[in-house]
């Protein structure tokens, strides 16, 4: 097989590798790009845009069951659970096909199959056990992702116990679940099915839901999830899981006691895990630590001419961190003389739970163990006309301030639409803004950014309207 000459080559097409791909072609290098199933890749087919698109649906059924309250009345209605799901598919469906399209569009050479590291400066693509390809290339990117952790005992099945994957594409809608996990995945599914109607309960093995939020983000969000109906248990662990014919009795172990819950199917969320095996990198200097490839600022392994970018190099394991790492990476093999490292504190969280919550930067507590003095803002939505007007006034928008320089250090929102208010913070922090700034900053009225306003506001013992 004849040896296919590139500048770069990306292995892997998710929302790194196809990103990289588009950005090294824009810079006029000759480009491939690699992927083994998918196009866009799990956040496109089986994450972030799938879900958000089931997660519209549980909303409009959540409405429907309050509609009284907007003065509208509805004796009857129901949902078709099949429908559901296939509009799901077919969101991602359509974004897959956009992304062949872009790739087309600037002339980059897909090849459909598995890549992996085949000596110095080489890939091989095999598919289904038979050569693809052999292609060559300078600069080699790594952009393969990665997959749903699972537990010893607790394996996933695909029946009874649901991965990511299956909880996306379930036959029927069943009636209670039990979801391991309460990080953003857990939660998002949770938030679906229990607004879809289903008796949920979350086990999550930290003190609090949502460990990675702000501590008293993960307060407001338990309190409204249980109000919700949704089951919670903080402190504790599945340990077993007993598998009858169509359902499933957990032993959830807390404080010395363990209790039992049946329930229709399992949900495990429990972290992943980069995919970096069977790359061909262990006849390279690229380290792996837990999984992860190990890079520099820059996106570099240890093997000159190979860099790894997104998923694949640990957390936070964000799309949007994915794809800008991978400009980065690209913009600096081109020799671009305005590329900067990334910095992760300046990456915004959303999960798309009801209420949504996001954040960027630094929590509270996170800040004060780094030994900044801090003053600190909070502005309740039940303080803002356009939430009380949209029937949302649940929730809250928390500033973080250095005190002796105004830097913002970090911001955290929970309620109706916070991830897209919180973009607002991100270019704050990207701008190294100060409280004086965004205190002259006229946010528009009627808007729930006001609440942003009256939180810096607030930190500072200005707050208007509350």
């Amino acid at each position: 097989m004849s040896e296919e000459k590139f500048d770069l080559v990306v292995i892997g097409g998710g929302p790194g590798g196809y990103v990289a791909a588009i950005r090294a072609a824009q810079l006029g290098m000759k480009t491939a790009l690699v992927e083994s199933a998918h196009l866009g890749g799990i956040c496109l087919n089986w994450g972030c845009i799938p879900t958000k698109a089931l997660l519209r649906c549980s909303e409009i059924n959540h409405l429907l069951n309050h509609a009284g309250q907007y003065g509208f009345k509805i004796n009857d209605f129901s949902f078709d659970f099949k429908k559901v799901i296939e509009r799901s598919r077919g969101v991602a469906k359509q974004l897959s096909g956009g992304v062949q399209h872009l790739l087309k569009k600037n002339k980059i050479a897909v090849f459909d199959g598995f890549g992996k590291i085949a000596g110095s400066k080489s890939v091989a693509v095999e598919k289904d056990g038979k050569a693809v390809a052999s292609l060559r290339a300078e600069h080699i990117i790594i952009a393969t992702g990665a997959r749903a952790r699972s537990l010893p005992g607790l394996e996933p099945d695909g029946k009874l116990v649901w991965t990511y994957k299956e909880a996306m594409v379930p036959d029927a809608m069943p009636k209670s679940l039990l979801v391991v996990g309460s990080g953003a995945i857990g939660i998002e599914f949770a938030s679906f099915y229990r607004n879809m109607g289903a008796d949920v309960t979350v086990v999550e093995i930290m003190d609090r839901v949502l460990p990675v939020e702000d501590e008293e983000i993960s307060a407001f969000a338990r309190k409204q999830f249980e109000k919700q109906g949704m089951k919670i248990r903080t402190g504790a662990k599945v340990v077993k899981l007993d598998k009858g014919t169509n359902d499933v009795t957990a032993h959830i172990e807390s404080g010395g006691k363990t209790e039992t819950v049946k329930i229709d199917r399992v949900i495990m969320a429990v972290g992943i895990v980069g995919n970096s095996e069977n790359l061909g990198l262990e006849k390279t200097k690229v380290k792996i630590d837990r999984g992860h490839i190990v890079t520099d600022e820059w996106s570099r392994t240890d093997e000159p001419g190979i860099y790894a970018i997104g998923d694949v190099t640990g957390a936070p394991w964000l799309a949007h961190k994915a794809s800008h790492e991978g400009v980065i990476c690209v913009e600096r093999i081109a020799g671009q003389k305005d590329v900067h490292p990334l910095d992760k504190s300046n990456i915004p969280g959303c999960t798309y739970c009801m209420p949504q919550v996001a954040s960027v930067g630094l929590t509270e507590k996170a800040a004060k163990e780094r030994g900044y003095e801090l003053k600190v803002g909070r502005f309740p939505f039940m303080g803002n006309g356009k939430a009380i007007a949209m029937g949302e006034p649940e929730g809250m928008v928390k500033t973080i301030f250095d005190a002796k320089t105004g830097a913002l250090l970090g911001a955290h929102m929970i309620g109706a639409e916070v991830t897209e208010m919180i973009q607002g913070f991100g270019i704050a922090k990207t701008l190294e803004t100060t409280e004086v700034e965004l205190m002259h900053t006229v946010f528009a009225h009627p808007s729930l950014s006001e609440m942003m306003h009256e939180s810096v506001l607030d930190a500072y013992g200005r707050a208007i309207h509350f």
